[in-house]
C-alpha cells in the first residue's frame, strides 16, 4: 500500500487500562520531516479493522493513522463507555510518536467513534486541528453540545438513510437532518444548513460541511462517497498530505480480500470435519444421512413456515426484553451477546414446544456425545488456527463489511464460556429442526439450498420490509429500536453459515449433534469477539 507499513498496538491508558489499536505509517512520514496525524474510531460493538476503508485512505493521502479500539472492544480493556471511551487516550498516543506534526491532527470517529473523538477534543481542545462525524453527532446522550466554536473545523457525514438520525440530530428521518435545530445552532445558521456548503472559516478553525451520501449508518464503512468526503475534508484542513483524487481509492480490494478470507474460513472446518471424521477415532461417528420426508407435503410446509418465521418473530421481542430485563453484569458481562442469547434460547424453547404438537420425526441416527464435542471443537480450532495464521502475516481479521470473524483474546474466552452453553443448546435444536425437514428426493445441491432458505426467509422478508419502507420514505419503521435493527443485518449471513454447517456434517453423520455443536461454538465466538463488554 504505497510503501505503508501497519502495526498492531498496545499502549497504557487511563487507569492503566490496556488501549489496543492499529497504527498506519505512510513512507512520507519520518522523524525528521513528521506528517500529520489522523485519530480513527470505529462505533458501537465494532472494532478497530472496522475502519480500515478510511484508515487506507487516510494513510495513502500521506497521515499516520491510529486506528482505535474503544475501551470494551477489541482487544483494548475496560468497559465499554468508561474513560471517554478510549478516545483522550489514543489521542495522546498519537501526538506522542515521533513521526506525527502535532500542529496537524484529525478526528474521524463513526456513530460512537464519533463520540470518542469528541471526548479526546473535549479533553484536550488545543490538540487537533480538524474533525470529521460519521453518523455520530455533538450533544447528547454522549458528548459535549456542539457550538459554532466546537469542535473545531468540523464535517459531518451524516447519510441519507441514516438509522440513527432520531438520537443523534433529533429528527425522525435522516434526509431531513438539514432541518435540525441541534444541527443548525451547531453551523450558526437559522435556516436549513446546505449539504456541501461552506459554512465558518477554515483558518479560524470555525468551519463546517454537511455531506449526506446515499447509504445507510453501517454503510459508511462501505461507501466510496463517504470516504471520500472524509479525505475530501482533511486534504482541505490538514497541511502536509499526499495530494489525490477523491475518487482515487483502492479500499475495497482489502475487503474484497478479507472477503474471500471469510469464505475460506468456513469452507476449511468443513474441510478439516471430513477429513477427521475419516479418522479411526471419529470413524464410529460416520453413518448415512436419512432424509425425515418422503416428500414437500403439508406438514413440510407446516415445519418450513414454523423454521423460516419463528427466529424472525421473535428477535425483537427478545432483544428489547433482554435490554430491560438483563442488564449486564458480572455474570452477563457483554449486553448485545446476552441479548442474542436470549432470542436463541427463546427460539428454541418455543420451537422445541411446537415440535410436540406437529409430531416431527426423530433422527434415526443420534451421534456419540463425547466424539461430537471432540470433533467439533477441533473443526473449530482448525477454523481459527488458520486465522491466527492470517493475522500474524497480514494483521487482519477475516471480514466482508461489518461480518468479521475476529481472534478472541483470553479475556474474550473467558467470557465466551458463560454464553457457550446456551448458545450451543438452541443451535442443537436449529440443526436437529434443519435435519428434521430434509426430503429424500433432494440433490445435494437443493438440501442445502433449502436449509438455507429455511434459516433465512424470516430474516429476509423482514430486513425487506424494514428497509424497502425506509429506503422509499426515509422513515424506520423499527426506529424504536435502530440498533438491533443493524444488528439484523448480520444474521443472513451468518444462519447462511450455520445451514451449510448443518447440511454438511449431518451428510456425514447422519445426525444434528456435530453440526449444533460446531454452530453454537463459532456463533458464540463470533458474537464475543466482535462485541462490547459493559463489565
Amino acid at each position: 500500500m504505497d510503501g505503508t507499513t501497519v502495526r498492531d498496538i498496545r499502549f497504557t491508558g487511563t487507569n492503566g487500562t490496556v488501549m489496543s489499536a492499529l497504527l498506519y505509517v505512510p513512507k512520507n512520514a519520518t522523524l525528521t520531516d513528521p506528517a500529520p496525524g489522523i485519530l480513527a474510531v470505529h462505533g458501537y460493538i465494532n472494532s478497530r479493522e472496522t475502519q480500515d476503508g478510511f484508515a487506507i485512505e487516510f494513510a495513502r493521502r500521506g497521515y499516520v493513522v491510529l486506528s482505535l479500539d474503544q475501551t470494551g472492544h477489541g482487544y483494548s480493556g475496560g468497559a465499554a463507555f468508561s474513560n471517554g471511551f478510549g478516545g483522550p487516550d489514543g489521542l495522546k498516543y498519537l501526538r506522542s510518536l515521533p513521526m506525527v506534526d502535532t500542529n496537524q491532527i484529525g478526528l474521524e470517529g463513526h456513530s460512537m467513534g464519533g463520540w470518542t473523538v469528541l471526548a479526546a477534543a473535549a479533553a484536550m481542545p488545543e490538540a487537533y486541528s480538524s474533525m470529521v462525524l460519521e453518523g455520530s453527532s455533538t450533544g447528547a446522550p454522549f458528548a459535549q453540545e456542539g457550538s459554532t466554536t466546537w469542535p473545531r473545523n468540523l464535517a459531518l457525514v451524516f447519510s441519507r438513510y441514516d438509522e440513527f438520525s432520531k438520537l443523534m440530530w433529533n429528527v425522525d428521518r435522516a434526509q431531513d437532518v438539514p432541518t435540525s435545530e441541534k444541527l443548525k445552532a451547531v453551523f450558526g445558521t437559522d435556516a436549513p444548513v446546505v449539504e456541501e456548503r461552506l459554512y465558518g472559516s477554515i483558518a479560524e478553525g470555525t468551519a463546517r460541511k454537511l455531506y449526506q451520501p446515499s447509504t445507510t449508518h453501517p454503510g459508511d464503512h462501505f461507501s466510496p462517497a463517504a470516504i471520500g468526503n472524509a479525505t475530501e475534508w482533511f486534504a482541505a484542513t490538514l497541511k502536509g498530505g499526499t495530494p489525490r483524487a477523491i475518487s482515487d481509492q483502492i479500499w475495497y480490494w482489502k475487503e474484497v480480500g478479507t472477503g474471500i478470507g471469510l469464505v475460506g474460513f468456513i469452507m476449511i472446518m468443513l474441510g478439516v470435519f471430513d477429513a477427521l471424521v475419516r479418522l479411526p477415532v471419529f470413524a464410529s461417528l460416520a453413518a448415512e444421512a436419512i432424509p425425515a420426508a418422503d416428500r414437500r407435503d403439508s406438514q413440510w410446509w407446516r415445519a418450513f413456515v414454523v423454521n423460516t418465521a419463528l427466529p424472525a418473530l421473535l428477535f425483537y421481542p427478545t432483544f428489547v426484553a433482554a435490554f430491560f430485563l438483563l442488564p449486564a453484569s458480572i455474570l452477563l458481562p457483554q449486553a448485545i451477546t446476552t441479548q442474542i442469547a436470549l432470542w436463541a434460547v427463546v427460539g428454541a424453547g418455543v420451537s422445541l414446544l411446537i415440535g410436540r404438537f406437529m409430531r416431527r420425526p426423530v433422527d434415526t441416527h443420534q451421534s456419540n456425545w463425547t466424539k461430537s464435542i471432540l470433533l467439533a471443537a477441533a473443526t473449530v480450532a482448525a477454523g481459527y488456527g488458520a486465522l491466527w495464521l492470517v493475522d500474524q502475516l497480514f494483521l487482519t481479521d477475516f471480514r466482508l463489511w461489518v461480518v468479521a470473524v475476529k481472534l478472541p483474546n483470553l479475556r474474550q474466552l473467558g467470557i465466551a464460556a458463560i454464553y457457550l452453553v446456551p448458545i450451543t443448546f438452541a443451535f442443537l435444536v436449529m440443526i436437529r429442526s434443519l435435519s428434521s425437514t430434509t426430503v429424500r428426493s433432494d440433490s445435494g445441491r437443493l438440501q442445502y439450498v433449502a436449509a438455507i432458505l429455511t434459516l433465512t426467509t424470516g430474516f429476509i422478508v423482514m430486513l425487506s420490509v424494514i428497509y424497502g419502507v425506509f429506503f422509499m420514505t426515509g422513515s424506520l419503521i423499527t426506529a424504536f429500536d435502530p440498533l438491533s435493527t443493524v444488528i439484523a443485518l448480520q444474521f443472513v449471513p451468518v444462519l447462511t453459515a450455520v445451514a451449510i454447517i448443518g447440511v454438511f456434517t449431518w451428510r456425514r453423520t447422519g445426525s444434528y449433534r456435530p453440526g449444533g455443536l460446531v454452530a453454537g461454538m463459532l456463533v458464540t465466538l463470533y458474537v464475543v469477539a466482535g462485541t462490547a463488554t459493559q463489565i
